[in-house]
């Protein structure tokens, strides 16, 4: 080997080395800062998201659940676009020049009925999987009626709702 390839390859390894102790460097600082960030995910008192209560009951209850929460997702799924399109319309028309502002509060509560009549959906499709299930089922999978799911805690922003409109301004 000449000394050029020699330094060729000394370069090479310090390089990997500070790409490897830099990477190492940066999942230990991040790693508690990813963890607190779940654990404030998941709520006031801890609440497990609705997949891990599911996990808790047995294989042949889950399956149930899980094609009964399915089912109720997708009937509800038309309510809660109806209400993302009516809210979407009322932004659009309080930018518009001609602001009125009836037919944005009017926008407004078409898409608030629109989302509790989802959300009622939901709900009385839960309860009807609930009078199927046993009483030991149904405690453990009651935390699926709490109302703060992903979007709760988000804001609406976890789906690209908001992420291009500026901070408001102090």
């Amino acid at each position: 080997m000449t000394t050029r390839t020699l330094k060729i390859l000394l370069a090479a390894s310090v390089a990997l080395n500070l790409f490897a102790a830099t990477a190492f460097l940066t999942v230990a600082v991040t790693r508690p800062k990813v963890e607190e960030r779940v654990e404030q995910q998941r709520g006031p008192g801890g609440r497990p998201p609705a997949w891990e209560v599911v996990q808790s009951v047995d294989p042949e209850v889950q399956q149930t659940v899980r094609a009964a929460m399915r089912a109720s997702a997708l009937a509800a799924r038309p309510d809660f676009e109806e209400a993302r399109t009516l809210r979407r319309q009322a932004v659009q028309a309080v930018a518009a020049p001609d602001y009125d502002a009836a037919a944005v509060r009017s926008l407004l509560e078409r898409s608030r009925t629109a989302e509790l009549r989802g959300r009622a959906r939901l709900e009385d499709d839960s309860l009807a999987l609930f009078e199927t299930l046993t009483p030991a089922d149904r405690a453990a999978l009651a935390p699926i009626l709490s109302r703060n799911g992903p979007r709760g805690r988000g804001g609406g922003r976890g789906r690209g709702e908001g992420r291009d409109q500026k901070p408001p301004m102090p």
